[in-house]
């Protein structure tokens, strides 16, 4: 998550952080099929920012787990304020790359990418959430007919995608140019970016791939 956020005022946040009952750390992740009570399946939101959007699909979907990631740990306290602890969710501070590693194989049903950081620079599209190497990644921790669901208001960044995607043999369904007016999106829950965005009179580009 990135794109200007700015938070102040806040101090001790390791500490609060660590009084999240419903945080995760790497070593949870090498019992895997220990974090959640219900053995059901697993979708992981990478870029979670305030959290309203993972948020919001624990509450809609009770018979899936979630957890939210963010590098940033004062976003991931921020939205733990906003949130009543489910069952169905937890949430973690790290960096995907890291915190990968430490995943199953082939433990996800699906991923979420919300408004990631479009990295404009040339020389930083390796840095972009949906480049060839990030979706190898994805790759491994995603079950057969698991899902990448990207959503973007950057049509620079949508397009790269969609090229990615292409030029590595990975076929996409449900690629819109106004998500919003897509009858395929009809359960769409948006993220603040999303919400703020749209009332600008941005187009929201969103694509879905499937393993």
């Amino acid at each position: 998550m990135g794109r200007g956020f700015r938070l102040r005022g806040l101090t001790n946040i390791d500490q609060r952080l660590e009084q999240i009952s419903y945080l995760l750390s790497l070593p949870e992740l090498d019992h895997f099929s220990d974090i959640f009570d219900k053995d059901q399946p697993v979708y992981l939101e990478v870029g979670m920012g305030r959290g309203n959007f993972i948020y919001q699909n624990a509450l809609r979907y009770p018979e899936r787990n979630f957890i939210g990631l963010d590098q940033a740990g004062i976003l991931v306290l921020k939205a733990s304020e906003r949130m009543e602890e489910k069952p169905n969710l937890k949430l973690m501070v790290g960096d995907f790359e890291e915190v990968q590693l430490h995943f199953p194989d082939e433990s996800l049903a699906g991923i979420f990418l919300n408004f990631s950081d479009p990295w404009p620079k040339t020389r930083h599209h390796k840095r972009r959430l949906t480049h060839r190497r990030f979706l190898e990644m994805y790759d491994r921790l995603l079950q057969p007919g698991g899902e990448i669901r990207f959503k973007t208001d950057r049509e620079d960044l949508f397009d790269f995608s969609l090229k990615e995607l292409s030029e590595t043999g990975r076929q996409v369904l449900a690629v819109t140019r106004d998500l919003h007016a897509d009858e395929r999106y009809p359960d769409n829950i948006m993220t603040e970016y999303e919400s703020k965005f749209s009332q600008m009179g941005h187009p929201i580009y969103g694509l879905i791939y499937r393993k």
